[in-house]
């Protein structure tokens, strides 16, 4: 199954598509109502409009420094995981896109990396609970959060995770476990983008490990714009080979380029007698 993933609404009911993933809370902080029969993909600890806002939810590390787009490796700003405010808003703003389109995907959950939060919340919370090591809190933090939010999703629940496979990588990023997260998660989704295509082999390497890792379905995504029509199905094609389905974001068009080319090869290489 091939599936987009769009920020604009004419382009979710597109016939090539079998599955449509719309934007409705972006990194940015910008919003879009929820819409029917379409998975409502919300940025949870990735806001940048609450974060210039309201510097008080962003995540520190032990020197002070703030998860920023200032911070070397961060291309948007994060939202500590432990925040209750901005926790309960997400946790609404997930029920009231459920209501709507049933199925929820959560985007860019977790904390930022190894080094946060040592805020003064994460600090006392971590001091006060049954946990020695840190990343073990962490990790219960994040479990706790998707366990809440599925309970507010009545259809089918997706999580992005970032194309890191290897055992114990993603725990101590963001606190992400696979085992923790399979009672509540429906289906894992891997952004592998590139902005080329030209080779894919690590396409195949990064696939078969989370093929490994997760007893959990997953599907890949990849990124569309501007990328040659012919890179991008072979791409496509590696990447079905590991995943449920392949998604590609961003480029609709081009999607369906890709995906009416690999529909017309496959029936052509069919037989009938």
């Amino acid at each position: 199954m091939f599936g987009v993933v769009t920020r604009n609404e004419r382009e979710l009911d597109w016939p090539e598509f079998d599955r449509a993933f719309f934007e409705v809370k972006s990194v940015s902080g910008r919003t879009n109502e929820p819409v029917e029969d379409a998975v409502s993909m919300i940025s949870c600890h990735a806001d940048n409009a609450i974060a210039d806002a309201n510097p008080d939810v962003v995540p520190v590390n032990e020197a002070g420094e703030r998860a920023t787009r200032e911070r070397r490796y961060f291309d948007w700003a994060y939202v500590c995981p432990t925040h209750p405010g901005y926790r309960e808003g997400l946790l609404e703003t997930i029920a009231d896109a459920a209501a709507v389109s049933g199925d929820i995907r959560l985007d860019d959950v977790g904390f930022p990396r190894p080094e946060y939060c040592f805020c003064e919340r994460c600090m006392s919370q971590f001091a006060e609970s049954d946990f020695d090591d840190r990343f073990a809190w962490r990790r219960h933090v994040i479990t706790e959060f998707v366990a809440d939010a599925a309970e507010r999703v009545p259809g089918r629940l997706y999580l992005t995770v970032h194309p890191d496979p290897y055992p114990g990588h993603l725990v101590e990023r963001s606190g992400i476990a696979f085992d923790d997260l399979a009672e509540h998660v429906d289906e894992f989704v891997v952004p592998l983008y590139d902005m080329a295509y030209s080779t894919t082999y690590w396409i195949e390497i990064i696939a078969n490990g989370f093929l490994d890792a997760l007893s959990t379905p997953f599907s890949i995504e990849l990124y569309a714009p501007d990328i040659d029509i012919d890179d991008l199905i072979h791409a496509a094609e590696v990447a079905d080979a590991y995943a449920k389905d392949v998604l590609f974001g961003y480029d609709a068009s081009t999607a369906c380029g890709a995906i009416r080319r690999m529909n017309a090869e496959r029936n052509e290489g069919q037989s009938y007698g």
